[in-house]
């Protein structure tokens, strides 16, 4: 009986990567009942629900979700609608690979970095109000429960996977008492797990460090923002956007989802690199018990980019998206 899948479709980019995940997926023999679901503004100018109602009960039944990247909101709109459906999906906490990729050009060679951010709160609340003209406020946000249901989360995760090393990252030498709590429960949650080895960093070093040293860390734990910026900072060591995807894991539910996507303006017909999306369906898989399928696609994509079809380190193909799909299918078929 075909897996039922939940496909959240951000629109943009995303209908040209789900044409070419839909190929190589069959492709490789899995038979997937795909549950559609248009949501962000693609929804919105459509006529429907950015979040409906429906999406987030089948996303709640099914546990598990593959999504394309939601399109922004128009200008103006404080909340954009990927931060509304984690809200609405009560996801904590965003799982974000760092690692090389055969044939996919990159800065540095053997980096397996996996980088976790906590994705409620910080200044991400986005909780913000004008003092007096000229005068704007935003509020950093840190509660003691969501630390510390992150960093049990962080702590588990990490065994669970025989890794044996977090860096917690932090700004604490200069907020005292908003980083200072995170820093706290992370050495709180560290007490419960000594076999593994828990170590500190600031944020600013942190930058340097992964750019010049990435092999020293393992696991990365961090806030909302810093998060945001040192995945993206990352992602440019492996090679762009061809090799980032990530997991956003709440208590019963999980979305995998292709990180970067945008308007279909901004790459030539029929040249949207379908890498980002494919990657994240190969983790699905593996996570779900498919993981011999999920090796012959990460295979077949490694021999690709190593025997020289190119991709270029932003949303588009060197060459076309049909032809890197039919050289993928070639070797699953």
């Amino acid at each position: 009986m075909a897996r039922r899948i939940v496909f959240i479709q951000g629109g943009g980019l995303g209908y040209d990567q789900e044409r070419a995940a839909r190929r190589v997926i069959q492709a490789a023999g899995v038979d997937w009942d795909w549950h559609v679901f248009t949501a962000g503004q693609a929804a919105v100018e459509q006529g429907k629900e950015a979040i409906g109602a429906d999406l987030i009960a089948a996303v709640r039944e099914a546990k598990v979700a593959l999504k394309t990247k939601l399109l922004s909101p128009p200008e103006g709109q404080a909340l954009n609608y990927n931060v509304r459906l984690r809200k609405e999906l009560g996801v904590f906490a965003a799982v974000r690979p760092i690692r090389n990729v055969p044939g996919l050009p990159a800065r540095f060679q053997d980096v397996d970095i996996v980088l976790i951010r906590e994705i409620t709160e910080d200044l991400y609340a986005a909780i913000e109000h004008e003092i007096v003209p000229g005068v704007v406020e935003s509020i950093k946000v840190v509660t003691e429960a969501a630390c510390r249901r992150f960093f049990r989360f962080t702590f588990q995760w990490t065994q669970d996977r025989g890794r044996r090393k977090i860096h917690c990252i932090h700004k604490a030498n200069i907020l005292k008492q908003s980083d200072g709590l995170f820093l706290d429960c992370f050495r709180q949650a560290a007490r419960e797990f000594p076999d593994i080895e828990a170590k500190e960093m600031i944020v600013d070093n942190a930058c340097m460090q992964i750019v010049s040293r990435p092999g020293q860390f393992d696991v990365i734990a961090t806030g909302n923002l810093y998060g945001d910026l040192l995945s993206d900072l990352g992602t440019g060591l492996v090679g762009g956007i061809s090799a980032a995807f990530g997991v956003n894991c709440g208590e019963r539910v999980r979305v995998y989802e292709a990180t970067h996507g945008g308007p279909a303006q901004a790459v030539a017909p029929g040249q949207v690199n379908p890498l980002p999306l494919l990657f994240t369906a190969v983790e699905l898989m593996r996570d779900t018990g498919q993981a011999v399928p999920a090796s012959r696609i990460l295979k077949a994509i490694e021999e690709v980019l190593v025997q020289g079809l190119q991709v270029r380190p932003d949303f588009a193909t060197s060459t076309s998206t049909e032809e890197l799909v039919e050289a993928l299918v070639s070797r699953l078929t």
